[in-house]
């Protein structure tokens, strides 16, 4: 039977590439029928991601956005940020909806991309026109869209250890600071003096410490949701892992916001999202995530000083999936009526 719909992905070389070509290559409703790159252009999609190898025909192909686009109904981006901006425009006279992994069209203001990305934005005038793609705060929007702007990894982790905080006015004037642990494969497919196997594992180190480009999108995206005048310090950390992300969120919240409010506040924010769990006995942690679109949430309560208590919110999620593609292919999935959950379903690796 054939496929109801017809995608393409622009910038396919990368990790993210790979993850979204292995998802639409399962994918019930949508075919994947181009995959743009200026690497390995000629070259099938297995050879350079074996666990590709047989699955598809299909090579990389170097295609300007609009030819890359012709006869599909959605484009998928996995281009790195700055190169997106420059593409978008053309995609966006070309008709496809889109659907785009970088942080070109995630904030709103040009002046705070221009601060956290280092340059101005090239097309301002779109910035505001792509809905923020976190399902679990914007289906209806998301639903409605034809262009989606999906969510950094990091702040997919916070955002969704705080947003039930957010959006019962818990964060309101609130200073929260986050530690936020990452995998390698966050860092791109290509090695770097700082990312390559020797210098990483059995390592930690902090990088971006205080000015990672995921903090303005979180205050944001949280802002939107409810959080007035909201703070965020946040400290990323290499570790020797190949996938995952752990974050853990400190605040002080008066003493009266107990356990008992918060596990109500989190179950009533997450009881009906397919990919948004917290655990009963015991707190998130990446391996139960890895190799799924799944996130685990939770928290942890200190005791009650002086009307004051330390509220500790975790997460823990894949970072090339939740955190990266397989959120784009939920986003894609709303945007064209499927169901919400296709090619996402399958749960990770244990142990």
């Amino acid at each position: 039977m054939a496929k109801r719909f017809k995608a393409t992905i622009i910038g396919g070389s990368g990790y993210g590439g790979a993850e979204l070509a292995r998802r639409l290559l399962i994918h019930p409703d949508v075919e994947l029928v181009r995959v743009a790159s200026i690497d390995h252009v000629g070259e099938p999609l297995g050879a350079v991601h074996p666990n590709l190898e047989g699955a598809t025909a299909l090579r990389f192909e170097d295609l300007a956005p609009a030819e890359a686009a012709r006869g599909c109904d959605v484009a998928l981006l996995a281009l790195p940020h700055k190169i997106t901006a420059a593409k978008v425009p053309e995609l966006i006279a070309a008709g496809v909806k889109i659907v785009d992994m970088s942080g070109d069209f995630r904030l709103r203001d040009a002046a705070t991309y221009e601060k956290f990305y280092g340059a101005r934005h090239p097309h301002p005038e779109l910035l505001g026109t792509f809905v923020y793609g976190l399902p679990e705060m914007n289906r209806a929007e998301i639903k409605r869209a034809k262009y989606v702007a999906s969510p950094g990894c990091f702040a997919t982790a916070m955002e969704l250890a705080l947003l039930p905080l957010a959006r019962a006015g818990l964060l309101d004037h609130a200073t929260v600071h986050v530690t936020g642990i990452t995998g390698s494969s966050g860092s791109g497919i290509a090695p770097g003096a700082g990312t390559h196997h020797p210098s990483r594992a059995g390592n930690l180190k902090t990088y971006k410490p205080l000015e990672h480009q995921h903090v303005p999108e979180v205050v944001q995206t949280l802002g939107d949701a409810g959080a007035k005048q909201l703070q965020l310090r946040f400290v990323p950390v290499s570790a020797p892992l190949t996938r995952g992300i752990f974050a853990t969120c400190f605040l002080e919240l008066a003493a009266e916001v107990d356990g008992a409010r918060l596990a109500t506040l989190f179950d009533e924010t997450y009881a009906h999202e397919p990919f948004t769990r917290r655990p009963k006995k015991r707190l998130p942690e990446v391996v139960a995530v890895a190799g799924s679109n799944f996130i685990e949430v939770g928290f942890a309560v200190g005791p009650a000083e002086g009307g004051k208590r330390t509220v500790t919110c975790f997460s823990a999620i894949d970072n090339l999936i939740k955190g990266g593609a397989g959120q784009a292919i939920q986003n894609m999935n709303l945007v064209l009526g499927c169901d919400e959950r296709a090619s996402l379903e399958d749960l990770g690796n244990w142990p």
